[in-house]
């Protein structure tokens, strides 16, 4: 050891021993009595506390016992069942409390109203305390403040002969009598406190003149023989210790600080500043003397994590005590586990960011904007066109589509997004492609194959700084979508350890875009499969000029339709539906029952009844369909269906678990007719109604399904007043126009539901197209209907059609007079076609038949069936209309009438 540390720590010790009051003997001495007193008060305490809970132990169990005795007692339930228990209970609790050596005891019905109670004016009152466990048939005990103060009370059930609770009983003390008998235990507890205070005391007394007699108060050759032992473990020990004075001198310098330091033999005594070849840093953190945690200083090609405190603290000499730890390994460590935390961390962040939509391009630019800056400077994205498409992808790296580019800048040199790309064989791309697995390029200026995909670009990149790439696959289910690029300018290239993991980062997104692309795929055949089961024109008519949308939502296709149906007579009827569900089942369903409705309107079925017909025909697709596969997927359907005569203006209608439809009137005003609801299509059971409106001419009548105004963000009331609010004001906007609207008024960028929307404008037939007569029932009356046909004909100026009606005119009205009952009535239509309609009071319809050569009539039918485009029957409340269409010929030729024979005729 040198002399000037000697000298100090003499110095140090001397000043030490003149200042210390007393002995080690004395010190030890003082330290037991302090623990011995802590000892007893902790036991005074301790018996105190014991004394408290025994003494409220002992009052919750007598409160029970108490309690359960006068329950069990006998009696008591007849006392219970009396007219007035308080009376009988009442004198019976008092002589049980006194005896029992309790505060009350109270019994009280199921409802907590006392029977009883040591102050009789709290009879009738509701207990304090809670009775529920009780009346469960249990034991509670509590603590409340109740009408005689501070209480503890236990509470019992009162059974009957079947086990159910019929009253209950409290019994319990105040808590100031449990207090006051701890306070009668207390003197005698402080008594043995005492006792055992001075007992111990005196022991310690006995130890302490013992170890002063053995220590002889710590003699100097005991102190240097201490001190030895405390200087050959300060030198031994791994880590670097320095004392400095207050004039920043070295005091002492153990050996690993010498070694850390690179420090002379003569570094003691000398000051900070005169130490050669230390770092300036450790230099200014020494002399400055301030304190110092854990700071890391380079210091001879090592980084040392130094600590620094002061020594003028209880009488010690001003100066500092530093001590050094050699952290360059701990610090590499570190730094790889910063580096994984870091990765771990991208991952987890991939997990979640990437994949949030069943979309490919938006997942392809999540995990572009997940990579950069994180693990590169600059990110692409290329999958196979076919793949955006839904479809399988190539076997080669052609017709690679840039999808998603993401960097730290925006002027980059890489290929834009939405480039078609054709990877040349030998690029790292079409490599990787046809393998599936990554390549690594550390240097892009020396790879040539890399820049014969496009020179020019090549020579712009590396110019631009990019100087290393990673290339990996994306592939999901043994087959590769894509290929991820990882571009880096700013940062060291990457490395073998970071390719894999721009694999994982690609391999969770992989799942993502396969996934993405299969339900693309699916969506888009559900898509096709419904349009195709929509209308793709609308029919010529000239009753209604018509607007419609059909917009699919983002999630999946439903069952949303809608139709518009030309009908006999210039009638045209309007249907609107949705299949509950979604999918391709839902889709199939909803164009079995277009169909369904198709076949069910040539019929001239009313609404209801046609309603009637498609809840049977969804009840039996809902009973033949059963399976586990499709369990579920179709519950039923929702319908519209109206018919609107233009010779009449009324609009008769009739729903089916469906929204009301929307009525613009010619002013611009809307409402939503009355409607009656009928359930759901498949419910089955009940019938449908019908309503009957007169729509003037311009009237705009709106159909649509629940996909335009139900949000989860806002109620039905709410959406129908926006639709509302949409429709009214523009009575002169045409219909797609309005339909235009209503969607920019009412739908999100991404509808969650399928959307059908049907606007129709009324028209009316004018007066001049229409002639109607009344006709007796009698057969010269078809002769002068000839001439009346033919006269208005000439005025319509369809003369050419004249013979041919009146052919077809005679065989109806013919029939009608002969087969039918009155009333005979007789209306001609000019529209698109000359429509011909003959109705009678008979609900007989004829048919069509082959006579024999021998047969005398039959033959009529097959005139006009000939003669006529289209012919048939409709019901009505007062009987049946035949009618027959003749087409009007730009300039075409009659019909050949050779070879038939005509019945009836006069």
């Amino acid at each position: 050891m040198s002399d000037p540390f000697d000298r100090f720590g003499r110095m140090a010790w001397r000043s030490k021993v003149r200042r210390s009051p007393r002995s080690v003997a004395g010190q030890v001495f003082l330290l037991q009595i302090a623990l011995v007193v802590l000892l007893v008060v902790c036991g005074v305490l301790a018996l105190v506390m014991q004394s408290t809970r025994d003494t409220s132990t002992e009052a919750r169990r007598r409160s029970i016992a108490v309690a359960q005795t006068f329950a069990h007692s006998p009696g008591i339930l007849q006392a219970l069942r009396a007219p007035d228990p308080s009376k009988v209970l009442q004198p019976l609790t008092e002589a049980g409390r006194k005896s029992a050596g309790v505060d009350f005891i109270v019994v009280m019905n199921t409802k907590g109203i006392r029977y009883t109670h040591p102050l009789p004016s709290k009879i009738g009152h509701r207990f304090v305390g809670r009775i529920g466990p009780s009346l469960a048939g249990k034991v509670y005990t509590e603590s409340v403040h109740g009408p005689l103060g501070h209480e503890v009370q236990a509470t019992v059930p009162i059974d009957d002969a079947h086990g159910r609770v019929t009253a209950l009983v409290s019994a319990g003390l105040k808590v100031k009598r449990v207090t006051s008998a701890v306070d009668r235990q207390l003197p005698i507890i402080l008594a043995a406190g005492a006792g055992a205070l001075v007992v111990t005391t005196g022991g310690t007394a006995l130890v302490g003149r013992r170890l002063r007699r053995q220590t002889h108060s710590l003699a100097p050759d005991e102190m240097t023989r201490m001190y030895e032992h405390h200087d050959t473990v300060l030198h031994s020990v791994r880590e670097g210790v320095l004392i400095v004075d207050a004039d920043r001198r070295i005091l002492l310098a153990n050996d690993e600080a010498r070694r850390l330091l690179e420090l002379p033999a003569d570094v003691e005594g000398r000051t900070v500043r005169e130490l050669p070849g230390l770092d300036p840093a450790m230099t200014d953190l020494l002399v400055s003397g301030r304190e110092a945690g854990d700071e890391v200083h380079f210091a001879g090609g090592r980084l040392l994590a130094v600590n620094q405190r002061p020594t003028d603290r209880a009488g010690c000499p001003e100066g500092t005590v530093v001590t050094l730890r050699d952290s360059t390994e701990l610090q590499a460590v570190s730094g790889r586990a910063e580096v994984a935390r870091e990765r771990l961390e991208l991952l987890y962040d991939a997990g979640l960011g990437i994949g949030t939509t069943l979309d490919v391009v938006r997942t392809a630019d999540e995990l572009a904007r997940v990579a950069v800056p994180r693990f590169a400077d600059f990110v692409t994205v290329d999958v196979a066109d076919a793949v955006l498409h839904g479809e399988e992808p190539g076997r080669t790296a052609t017709d690679m589509r840039r999808v998603a580019v993401s960097g730290i800048r925006d002027d980059h040199p890489l290929y834009e997004k939405g480039r078609l790309i054709d990877f040349l064989p030998s690029t790292p791309q079409a490599r990787g492609y046809d393998a599936g697995r990554s390549e690594l390029v550390t240097d892009l200026s020396a790879a040539q194959d890399w820049q014969a995909q496009d020179p020019e670009r090549a020579r712009q990149i590396v110019e631009f700084g990019i100087h290393s790439l990673v290339t990996a696959p994306i592939q999901a289910r043994g087959v590769v979508l894509g290929m991820v690029n990882f571009w880096r300018s700013k940062r060291e290239p990457f490395d073998e350890e970071e390719l894999s993991l721009a694999e994982e980062l690609v391999a969770r997104a992989a799942v993502s875009i396969d996934n993405a692309r299969r339900y693309s795929r699916e969506h888009a055949l559900a898509v096709t499969l419904q349009r195709s089961l929509l209308p793709r024109t609308l029919p010529e008519q000239s009753a209604l000029e018509v607007g419609y949308r059909y917009l699919p939502a983002q999630s999946g296709v439903s069952g949303d339709w809608f139709d518009v149906i030309p009908l006999p007579g210039s009638r045209v009827a309007l249907a609107v539906g949705d299949v509950v569900g979604h999918g391709l089942h839902a889709a199939a369903t909803m164009g079995r029952l277009r169909t369904a409705v198709h076949n069910f309107s040539t019929l001239d079925l009313p609404p209801d009844e046609l309603l009637s017909h498609l809840d049977d025909l969804v009840g039996r697709i809902d009973q033949h369909e059963a399976c586990p596969e499709t369990s579920g997927e179709i519950v039923g359907a929702t319908c519209l269906y109206a018919i609107y005569d233009p010779v009449t203006r009324r609009c008769v209608m009739a729903r089916a678990g469906h929204l009301a439809p929307a009525l613009v009137h010619p002013d611009g005003s809307v409402t939503f007719p009355e409607v009656p609801a009928g359930p759901p299509l498949g419910l089955g059971g009940m019938p449908f109604q019908t309503a009957e409106l007169d729509l003037p001419e311009g009237s705009q009548l709106v159909l649509y399904t629940d996909g335009l105004i139900e949000d989860r963000t806002r109620d039905l009331d709410v959406g129908m007043e926006l639709l509302r609010r949409a429709l009214a004001g523009h009575p002169d906007r045409t219909p797609e126009e309005s339909c235009q609207a209503v969607l920019e008024a009412l739908l999100p960028e991404r509808p969650v539901d399928d959307v059908a929307l049907l606007i129709a404008r009324t028209r009316a037939l004018p007066a001049s197209q229409v002639a109607d007569w009344d006709v007796p029932r009698d057969p010269a009356a078809v002769s002068g209907m000839r001439a009346a046909v033919s006269a208005q004909l000439d005025a319509w100026g369809l003369s050419e059609l004249g013979f041919g009606m009146e052919l077809v005119l005679s065989e109806l009205i013919t029939n009608a007079i002969r087969y039918g009952s009155d009333p005979i009535h007789v209306r001609l239509i000019h529209d698109r076609s000359l429509i011909c309609e003959v109705a009678d009071g008979s609900s007989t319809s004829p048919h069509l038949r082959y006579a024999a050569t021998t047969d005398e009539g039959g033959r009529g039918l097959f005139l006009v069936s000939q003669l006529a485009e289209r012919w048939g029957t409709r019901y009505t409340d007062q009987g049946k209309v035949i009618w027959a269409e003749l087409a009007v010929p730009d300039a075409g030729t009659l019909p050949d009438l050779g070879g038939l024979l005509v019945d009836d005729i006069d």
